[in-house]
């Protein structure tokens, strides 16, 4: 929470500072109204008694962010206003001005909106001026954003509302409110980082309060984005930002990873947790709010730009939210930003989110099939980490934490767990399915780990059920297959690996439902897939294989973070066996091993998972198809490639992408972690049936390639005359800017 000192002499005279303000990470459901209410209330209950003016909620907190299509119900709708009565008709928002993000309709139109209360009255709806809807966001499915941008209309209570609260129409619309003593003002998520936000024109019309109400969802390194953001808000025109946000699972792949924190100046002083398994959090701070007027009487610009202002409509609020000075709550200090570790988000963001889908979902447990390979021992680990979570929550007392453990683990009355090994062996299976392809140090390095983490671990062999299905194929048609490396065709080999991998899943499933009632347990476990994003980019899977399961921790992590991931968790999670598994070489062990052949995905995929990664980054981060994909690779591996393999290289990628896009439409939910995810429905909206030769951009590709071989030979004539050639010539475009992802420096755009 945030607190606010007495105004400087002369300022504002006799007028005291503003009290405390609350910024909040609650765990919302998706149309879970009672539970969301429940954490509504219990932040505002926590803002109250640390003597909060100011309780700062989150984006659309009362539905749930991620109700997606149920925004279109006008159920949806009725339950918020229900939910917004109930609190406003008890005693919530007496003496606390309370931002509540609900949907609203008006004249037929959706609103995402800030519901700003105080005193059990409404005193302004506040639209979002600027909708996401890009990468995971679709708010233009479901709302209109408020184009009215200098204007506030009176708005009409729904019925019901109107009479419980005696207040019959609100402000809505874009504007502020004027306080007795100081200005508020709301922006919503997205506004921040578009590309002319509220708050510069808010600033310069007096505001000193920010309130941010978002549904941010976690990504890897993504933070340090959004804290600059806020720091840049007040840094050169001063204020207060207060920052709430989702954390937890809302009901689908995304993760919203909290962090609420409060910055004065430019100054965080306050940050809560980015990954937590608690239900509610509050952040408090305590700020002297003539810092704000101090910094803008002493910038010259922001008081030539002020007094040219455009004016923004506001209402008056006849309230104070100040208070006096008091010695014995300080003022609080900057702060030091904690930002994770990328190995770190991959194993606290999953977990967290693993948690909330296990307790939500009612399951009794998960099982993953655990082959000795880096990703499934990433998924292992993930897990462990998860378990190692509850253990530490309910250690420090967290009774909601506590009674779901108990639950999913069926534990007996006056028990719970107090050890991570223990409460693994009770809700989570391993499972190693091995065949007569599989090595011993593949099974061996499965057991150890399990060991490590706790699980119930099952090594089984599968070379019986695969020999029935052969048997049976040989009865069908009179043919046996046999792998390539023993004489058989592609046709045969891939058949064959297909074959051990699809039964594998099946196995899984039936495992997943049967063993709970095995071990006299009731209910099932969730199978747990560990396809990785660049395996799902290039397709490297078989469709129905145990990429296909209930959920994906890592669908959208890449080989490179997950195997930087293996050597974090050795060591901070004490799972030493993951050193092992990390140095060896992938593998998907479904062909037999020979004394001159040993199967390698590396080779199966026909690329490195490093240059996977750059394919994927430039496909959907920089939107480059075949052709400007080649023009960027030729500048980032120009130095030890020549064109010709470049583009082979590009054409090879794009060829296998498109043939197996068509397997992303059946990908297991994935936890997002990665702005490159090629995961279909939700994130990469690309068709999955394509022409995958390709001829328009790979008969391009092929003219660039002749073109700058050709120049090439010109520049080496150059070069004998002493003569300079035109890097520009080589790829028919300029260099007009750089950025950079991953290595990618050069943006190139056709003369």
């Amino acid at each position: 929470m945030l607190g606010f000192f007495p105004w400087g002499p002369g300022r504002r005279p006799l007028m005291p500072c503003p009290r405390a303000g609350s910024a909040c990470n609650l765990n919302q459901w998706a149309m879970d109204f009672e539970c969301n209410m429940k954490n509504i209330k219990e932040s505002i209950c926590r803002a109250k008694d640390a003597g909060a003016a100011i309780r700062l909620g989150l984006e659309l907190e009362i539905t749930g962010y991620g109700c997606e299509d149920h925004f279109l119900e006008l159920d949806t709708i009725t339950h918020a206003w229900e939910c917004l009565k109930e609190i406003l008709i008890g005693d919530w928002t007496d003496g606390i001005l309370c931002s509540f993000g609900m949907p609203i309709i008006r004249e037929s139109k959706r609103y995402n909106c800030q519901v700003i209360c105080m005193n059990r009255k409404i005193m302004m709806i506040r639209p979002k001026m600027w909708l996401a809807n890009d990468g995971n966001y679709r708010e233009l499915r479901w709302f209109t954003a408020w184009k009215q941008k200098h204007q506030m209309v009176d708005f009409q209570l729904p019925t019901a509302i109107a009479d419980a609260i005696s207040q019959y129409t609100v402000p809505f619309g874009y504007g502020f409110i004027q306080f007795l003593d100081t200005v508020v003002a709301a922006e919503i998520c997205e506004e921040l980082f578009s590309p002319v936000p509220p708050h510069a024109e808010l600033a310069l019309n007096g505001v000193e309060v920010f309130m941010n109400s978002s549904g941010s969802h976690h990504q890897l390194r993504k933070l340090d984005l959004r804290m600059r953001g806020f720091i840049g808000a007040t840094l050169n025109r001063g204020g207060l930002y207060m920052y709430s946000n989702h954390q937890g699972c809302d009901g689908g792949r995304l993760y919203y990873d909290g962090c609420c924190c409060i910055v004065v100046n430019g100054d965080v002083v306050a940050q809560g947790s980015q990954f937590s398994l608690k239900d509610v959090e509050v952040v408090v701070a305590q700020v002297d709010l003539d810092v704000v007027a101090s910094l803008r009487g002493s910038l010259s610009s922001f008081q030539e730009q002020a007094g040219s202002k455009t004016s923004v409509p506001s209402i008056r609020a006849p309230y104070k939210l100040c208070r006096s000075f008091h010695l014995e709550e300080p003022i609080s200090r900057p702060i030091k930003i904690r930002y994770h570790e990328p190995e770190e988000e991959i194993g606290f963001g999953p977990a967290c989110w693993l948690w909330d889908y296990l307790r939500r979902s009612v399951a009794s447990g998960l099982l993953l099939p655990l082959s000795g390979g880096a990703d499934s021992s990433c998924v292992a680990a993930i897990v462990g980490c998860m378990c190692q979570l509850v253990v530490k929550e309910i250690y420090k007392g967290d009774e909601r934490v506590k009674a779901d453990a108990i639950r999913i683990g069926q534990y007996l009355d006056g028990e719970f767990p107090t050890d991570s090994k223990e409460f693994a062996k009770r809700i989570f299976y391993t499972v190693y399915m091995g065949t007569e392809n599989n090595s011993v140090a593949s099974r061996s390095r499965a057991k150890v780990l399990a060991e490590e983490v706790g699980s119930w671990h099952l090594d089984v062999c599968i070379d019986d059920i695969i020999s029935s299905v052969l048997t049976w194929f040989q009865a069908l048609t009179g043919k046996f297959p046999r792998f390539k490396v023993d004489g058989g065709s592609n046709a045969e080999n891939l058949g064959l690996q297909n074959i051990q991998a699809r039964l594998r899943m099946v196995l899984a499933f039936m495992l997943a439902s049967l063993m709970p009632w095995v071990h006299k347990r009731s209910g099932f476990y969730l199978v747990l897939s560990s396809t990785n994003v660049d395996e799902a980019l290039r397709g490297n899977l078989t469709k129905h294989d145990c990429s296909s399961a209930d959920i994906n921790p890592i669908g959208s992590i890449s080989k490179i973070d997950l195997r930087a991931f293996l050597r974090w968790a050795a060591i901070h999670l004490g799972y030493s066996s993951l050193t092992e598994v990390e140095v060896a070489p992938p593998t998907a062990e479904l062909e037999p091993i020979r004394s001159n052949y040993t199967q390698r995905d590396e080779t199966d995929i026909g690329m490195t998972y490093e240059e996977l990664s750059v394919y994927g980054r430039l496909r959907k981060i920089f939107r480059c198809g075949p052709v400007s994909m080649f023009k960027n690779l030729c500048f980032e591996w120009g130095s030890r490639l020549t064109p010709s393999e470049v583009g082979e290289k590009v054409k090879f990628f794009f060829k296998h992408y498109s043939i197996n896009r068509h397997k992303m439409t059946v990908l297991t939910p994935s936890y997002h972690a990665e702005s490159y995810s090629p995961e279909d429905n939700r994130f990469d909206m690309r068709q999955f049936l394509y022409n995958s030769t390709w001829p328009f951009q790979f008969r391009k590709i092929d003219e660039l390639v002749k073109k700058m071989n050709g120049n090439k030979m010109l520049l080496a004539e150059s070069d004998d005359k002493d003569k300079p050639g035109l890097v520009s010539d080589h790829v028919g475009g300029m260099i007009i800017g750089s950025g950079n992802c991953n290595g990618i420096q050069h943006k190139f755009f056709p003369k």
